[in-house]
């Protein structure tokens, strides 16, 4: 043939606007509603069946597998859905995928859809630029965008390949059988990350009468099992979690793929003369969903031995983390990054606190031994339990660096800020103390009266400021209450100073050295300072948390 005939640059053009559309729609999409999806998959996905339709339809609307698969996931590594249920959104994804083709075959070769995306593109490129002060405004103009260029691509696309119907013969490839079809249904979707586009140019070749249906079909089941790649991409360095639902999915279209290849004449043949469908593209689309509901026919029924089987892969890879709730949370989903940092800090400023009792020989059963006991065991040493919360700061620190690669938006990007000024607050803490970790064990181990004295003030006084500085950590309200505490602070130290000073004066015998006994009063007072900028930073944040996370 003479490829000189075929308009390439406007097929790839078309190929291009249709992939832009299609990201300008999902955008527009999850600035418009997303929260609005999460809170949907998160409180509608309890069972497999549930599962399965909250996928299907969140994935009809924000027409992106992908996006779904990465909330599921995020939940999943919450704890907010089990694996079972997050299995079954994946198979419901791949069915919501569907509508496109539904909506394309139905309008886009119907209508003169060239003229139909200018009203489209015009009202929403006008809102999308010079909406920014309307965030409602310019998503809808986002919306508007991917609308048109979705169905101007589509077009650019569909006068190319009718141009190339003309000079093309595809008859002459027809003797290697349909799974070369399949092939290049599966490598084209790979390579350019999206089924949707791959079925529209299919669509469009049928439309040409270019290939004939069992060609086109076999290149939609290439496509469908093409789309495993997005995902599997992204957990080459992911979470256990995440690969077990990378490969749950791999399987899925995998088996259903070739299950229903292996049927596929007897299957458009069923189409075409039991249920009549004798428009080739509707008939391509029908066949389309078909190989979908097979693949969620095949798995529902073993969904929770599948379930299991999965969960006991991947394990050996999953990394040493000393974080508890940040360690399988994907940073992509904004909102949920920071519910598990805020978890985070908690649990930080917990095991802070009762570190600093434990320097100070507070052997409340009530404060201490649970957290540490169970992180370390019995008989752990002080510095390994700082270490433990230097690493814990290093793996916060990572994970800030992933988030901020996000396209975070203003209050997003401060309560961010906070969170770092928080963890240093509370590394700081434990510094101050673990400085003085020799200074506490001489005053303990001395026999002197004035060694002891001091150390009982120092651990009476810290101890009843944890207590309140939690009830403070607790209650946002009584932040007020914080300068009051921090003048307390202050008091005590100069009371105490000075106690040391005028019993040294009088001579009274001691054991630990001057300088020893007021670095660690020093010290100490300066870990408490610090625990108040944590809990004056927490509650400084509390509206901006809830704006941002909508709890």
């Amino acid at each position: 043939m003479n490829w000189s005939e075929f308009d390439f640059w406007l097929f790839l053009a078309g190929l291009g606007m249709f992939l832009f559309g299609m990201y300008h729609l999902e955008s527009g999409l999850q600035g418009l509603a997303g929260k609005s999806f999460k809170r949907f998959l998160k409180n509608s996905t309890r069972t497999k069946f549930k599962g399965i339709l909250s996928g299907t339809l969140v994935t009809a609307i924000l027409q992106s597998s992908s996006l779904v698969t990465l909330l599921t996931l995020a939940f999943l590594s919450s704890g907010i859905i089990s694996f079972q249920s997050s299995l079954g959104v994946v198979l419901g994804a791949n069915l919501g995928t569907t509508v496109t083709a539904w909506l394309v075959a139905s309008l886009g070769f119907k209508a003169d859809i060239a003229g139909l995306s200018f009203p489209f593109l015009t009202i929403g490129i006008l809102s999308y630029l010079f909406m920014e002060n309307r965030p409602f405004l310019k998503n809808i103009g986002a919306f508007l965008v991917g609308f048109g260029l979705l169905f101007l691509g589509l077009d650019y696309m569909k006068d190319s390949i009718e141009e190339l119907a003309n000079h093309l013969d595809l008859a002459s490839y027809s003797h290697f059988g349909l799974w070369v079809f399949l092939l290049i249904g599966l490598i084209i979707t790979a390579l350019i990350q999206s089924s949707s586009a791959l079925i529209v140019i299919v669509l469009s070749a049928l439309n040409a009468n270019l290939i004939d249906i069992y060609q086109s079909t076999s290149m939609v089941i290439g496509a469908s099992i093409g789309t495993t790649s997005t995902l599997l991409l992204a957990s080459i360095k992911g979470t256990p979690d995440k690969k077990r639902l990378a490969w749950s999915n791999v399987i899925f279209k995998g088996i259903a793929g070739i299950t229903t290849f292996l049927i596929l004449e007897p299957m458009v043949d069923f189409t075409y003369n039991t249920l009549k469908i004798s428009d080739p593209l509707m008939e391509l689309v029908f066949l389309n969903t078909a190989i979908n509901i097979i693949g969620i026919a095949m798995f529902f029924p073993i969904l929770e031995p599948f379930g299991i089987y999965m969960s006991s892969k991947f394990k050996d890879v999953a990394p040493s983390k000393k974080c508890v709730y940040i360690t399988h949370v994907t940073p992509e989903i904004v909102d949920i990054a920071f519910g598990a940092l805020e978890k985070e800090m908690k649990h930080i400023f917990k095991l802070t606190q009762d570190f600093i009792l434990d320097v100070l020989f507070l052997k409340d059963e009530r404060r201490t031994g649970s957290l540490w006991l169970t992180v370390f065991g019995k008989g752990s040493d002080t510095l390994s339990k700082y270490t433990h919360l230097k690493l814990m700061e290093d793996e916060i620190t990572e994970f800030y660096a992933q988030i901020q690669k996000q396209n975070l938006t203003e209050n997003e990007a401060k309560l961010l800020t906070g969170y770092m000024n928080k963890i240093r607050a509370l590394v700081d803490a434990a510094k101050n103390v673990k400085d003085i970790v020799p200074n506490i064990r001489e005053m303990k181990n001395s026999e002197k009266k004035l060694d002891l004295d001091i150390l009982r003030k120092l651990q009476h006084f810290t101890a009843g400021k944890l207590d309140e500085l939690e009830e403070y950590y607790k209650i946002p309200e009584q932040q007020k209450a914080l300068p009051y505490w921090q003048m307390e602070i202050e008091s005590f130290y100069q009371e105490l100073i000075s106690y040391l000073y005028g019993q040294v004066e009088k001579k009274v015998p001691h054991g630990a050295m001057v300088s020893t006994m007021t670095n660690a009063i020093k010290k100490n007072i300066s870990s408490l300072e610090s625990l108040a900028v944590f809990v004056t930073e927490k509650n400084s944040m509390t509206n901006i948390f809830e704006e941002v996370t909508q709890k």
